[in-house]
């Protein structure tokens, strides 16, 4: 009997240091975890298990019952087309957004003018997601509403303005020569005979599929051929840009939540390309489109029913604060060059454009 007792408290013994030595390792895994950063968690979510944290989201609207009827229709879009638009270019959104529903694309309208109910006979209303905040810019909005975890399941992200012509566009195709090119940030070439051009490098060009620089001799403003900063190369215009993901959620942490025209963020693009801006930005010439040139943020109806003359026009002090804006976002771009520690510029010495 004194064996038995004896042999049945040893193993009580070995048991108990057996359960404390898997406690121990437990908690160590567990403190090697929260300290690794290969295992980071999402700030908020260490008090859940990990398998129930859901990092990201999409724009995908769901069933209210019924969800094994609705599987076809629950296909999850591939990429997002999100613009902003003003009901006075209906029919020229009417032409984007219905094309771009048929390939594989989710939309959301940002409307600038607080008119929603007026879009309701467009017969692809109730599939795209509408946003409405009056006289905001279409970056105003993307920063607040297009958060990468948000979008992180659409492979590119098209950022458009409204006046835009598509008729020689097909979204498809030009994803196809994103892929083929490796092009992390683009923009569909401009047909220089219709469209209004800012940018000589946005003008389409017959020659080639795609180009990533121009070449300027004379005149101000001059690109050479061992030019190697934006805008000679590296860069694309605000109007209409396309992102990957990846370059997007790059992007999206330099838009500045009170610089709502982003007017400067373009010479800095090339940062958030995924490697080197000189091959990874481009303009896609065999897929282009027509920039129709029609401003409307600052033009403001005093009332219904009023003459044309009494419209308001501020649209000169939208331009102004835009500059404002500009010289804004340099600064602060400049301080944070100079101020941040870890970090490495690697465009340091391309900025400047040399000569022939």
């Amino acid at each position: 009997m004194l064996f038995l007792e004896q042999f049945w408290h040893n193993l009580d013994i070995a048991y108990d240091l057996k359960t404390l030595f898997r406690e121990y390792l437990n908690g160590q895994w567990k403190v090697f975890c929260m300290q690794n950063p290969m295992f980071a968690r999402p700030q908020g979510s260490e008090a859940l298990p990990e398998g129930i944290v859901v990092q990201t989201s999409n724009l995908e609207m769901r069933p209210l019952w019924d969800f094994s009827t609705a599987k076809d229709k629950l296909k999850p879009f591939s990429n997002l087309l999100a613009m902003a638009v003003g009901i006075k270019q209906k029919d020229i959104v009417n032409n984007i957004v219905e094309k771009f529903l048929n390939h594989d694309f989710a939309v959301m309208l940002f409307h600038y003018d607080g008119v929603v109910d007026e879009w309701g006979d467009m017969k692809w209303n109730d599939r795209v997601i509408h946003v409405s905040a009056k006289n905001q810019t279409k970056w105003w909005f993307a920063k607040r509403f297009l958060h990468p975890d948000i979008v992180a399941e659409y492979d590119y992200i098209f950022l458009w303005d409204e006046d835009i012509d598509v008729e020689n566009f097909h979204p498809q195709r030009y994803i196809s020569i994103l892929k083929d090119e490796g092009l992390e940030i683009s923009q569909p070439a401009l047909d220089p005979a219709k469209s209004v051009v800012h940018h000589p490098l946005t003008a389409r060009s017959k020659q080639t599929g795609v180009h990533r620089r121009f070449y300027k001799t004379k005149g101000s403003g001059r690109c050479y051929k061992n030019s190697s900063a934006p805008p000679c190369l590296g860069w694309v215009e605000m109007m209409a840009p396309v992102f990957s993901k990846a370059a997007w959620r790059c992007v999206w942490y330099m838009i500045q939540n009170d610089l709502i025209h982003a007017w400067g963020l373009d010479r800095q693009l090339g940062y958030c390309a995924q490697g080197d801006r000189a091959k990874n930005v481009g303009v896609v010439d065999s897929e282009y489109i027509v920039h129709l040139g029609r401003p409307t943020l600052g033009v403001l109806e005093k009332s219904d029913g009023l003459a044309e003359s009494s419209r308001i026009d501020n649209r000169s002090a939208v331009r102004r604060q835009s500059y404002i804006e500009m010289q804004l976002f340099r600064q602060r771009w400049n301080d944070a060059v100079k101020n941040t520690k870890c970090w490495i510029d690697v465009y340091k010495q391309n900025n400047q454009q040399t000569t022939p």
